[in-house]
């Protein structure tokens, strides 16, 4: 009876370091291509973390399209064949870049869009209380002797 809490910490240690995810391991050749294999899952999105590239993100999907980037890498794809390939399977969202297209256009036009509407937004406010002043300065002949005669009155 002595031995059973010893085997149960025993069984608790081994068990943990079982359920332990093994880091992953690519093998590659020479520098430039692992720098390359770090470049491509660096700028491809993860599907499921929305906002991580698959580089940084421990989904198992990502995992896949690591897999999947250095397989194609070694079977010697080149970077827009591996791309594309990732894109037919996920969609334009996996590229952090989307290319400026007929579909993207308005993304990426959007900011000077918007740039351009606040200025015209503001030079109409300026020019509306420009013409607003200087409309109510401008008193006619009429008008002054009007404001002279009441204000003539009130000091009787």
């Amino acid at each position: 009876m002595r031995f059973v809490p010893m085997l149960l910490a025993a069984l608790l240690v081994f068990s943990a370091s079982a359920q332990a995810e093994a880091p992953e391991f690519y093998d590659f050749d020479t520098q430039v291509e692992e720098q390359r294999f770090r470049s491509l899952i660096a700028e491809l999105r993860c599907p499921k973390c929305q906002n991580q590239n698959i580089a940084d993100s421990n989904a198992p999907i990502s995992k896949d399209m690591r897999d999947q980037v250095y397989v194609m890498m070694q079977a010697g794809a080149t970077d827009d064949e591996i791309v594309g390939a990732l894109v037919d399977r996920f969609g334009e969202f996996v590229k952090y870049k989307p290319p400026v297209d007929r579909r993207t256009v308005v993304l990426w036009a959007f900011p000077a869009i918007a740039m351009f509407g606040g200025v015209l937004i503001v030079a109409g406010v300026v020019l509306r209380s420009r013409r607003r002043d200087s409309a109510e300065s401008a008193l006619s002949p009429d008008e002054k002797a009007r404001v002279n005669r009441i204000l003539a009155d009130e000091d009787r």
